[in-house]
């Protein structure tokens, strides 16, 4: 009878402590879910943002559950705050790099400068983001070259989005002859241009005479487009222009390269 007198207390507290974990992993669920829910409801943040929210959210709640039960069974919360504070401490020290990443992934995301899909160049390396997480950002290169790339890194180097915005300025250079007439290469160039349905009409086509070249009359031609549209109107512009000045007579010069003999 003693025994099992004895028992009591513990078998109480070990239900209490079980009613206690039950009710907080229900209520650290439906808190998390519907932070979740609120900060993916954001359209300026990224879905990963709310998932991680939601994440830390629930592990908190979860953490102050274990020590309510603790607190059950007697075990005293200064001194298990005490230690994991110690320990939450050593971690940091050990993982600088890698909660450096985490903090700049939440930079990343919060103010995303690019976002999954775009075409982006970080600090030299170009690629299309393909995934973005709290650590790391991959990138694919167009010859499909996977690029893992760290949050930290990224964060810290210049960055340039070519599909932050949905139009582009399309730069071009044609070397033409001296002795070519150059407004009637120009004339040629803007006829093309002004032909294709993928250039826009404003701004208007532009093309002047941008230098003079050792051996060629140097013609720049801008064009907008819109972003997707970029690379396959560059191509088609490069071919049509060749095409069109060899069937008019306008001449593309080459470098030249000329023997002289000494005779003896």
């Amino acid at each position: 009878m003693d025994t099992a007198a004895g028992y009591g207390p513990l078998v109480w507290n070990a239900v209490k402590a079980l009613a206690v974990l039950i009710v907080g992993w229900i209520v650290a669920g439906i808190v998390s879910g519907m932070v979740r829910r609120r900060v993916n409801a954001t359209p300026r943040i990224d879905r990963t943002l709310g998932n991680f929210a939601a994440s830390l959210v629930k592990w908190v709640l979860l953490l102050v559950v274990l020590i309510a039960v603790l607190g059950i069974f007697g075990i005293q919360a200064t001194s298990l705050v005490a230690i994991l504070g110690a320990a939450t401490l050593a971690i940091g020290l050990a993982l600088q790099g890698t909660l450096s990443d985490l903090a700049a992934g939440v930079m990343l995301i919060v103010f995303r400068p690019y976002k999954v899909g775009q075409y982006v160049d970080i600090g030299g390396t170009a690629g299309t983001v393909q995934n973005l997480d709290l650590f790391v950002t991959e990138l694919v290169t167009p010859d499909n070259v996977q690029i893992i790339m760290p949050n930290g890194q990224a964060w810290g180097s210049i960055i340039t989005n070519y599909s932050a915005h949905d139009t582009r300025r399309l730069d071009l250079t044609f070397g033409i002859d001296y002795g070519d007439d150059a407004e009637r290469a120009m004339g040629i160039i803007l006829r093309i241009a002004e032909a294709d349905p993928r250039v826009m009409d404003d701004p208007l086509p532009w093309t002047r005479v941008v230098g003079l070249g050792e051996s060629s009359v140097d013609l720049g031609v801008r064009l907008w487009c819109a972003a997707d549209d970029y690379w396959e109107l560059k191509f088609d512009m490069l071919k049509r222009v060749k095409e069109a000045f060899d069937a008019e007579g306008v001449t593309i010069p080459y470098p030249h390269s000329v023997e002289i003999q000494k005779s003896v």
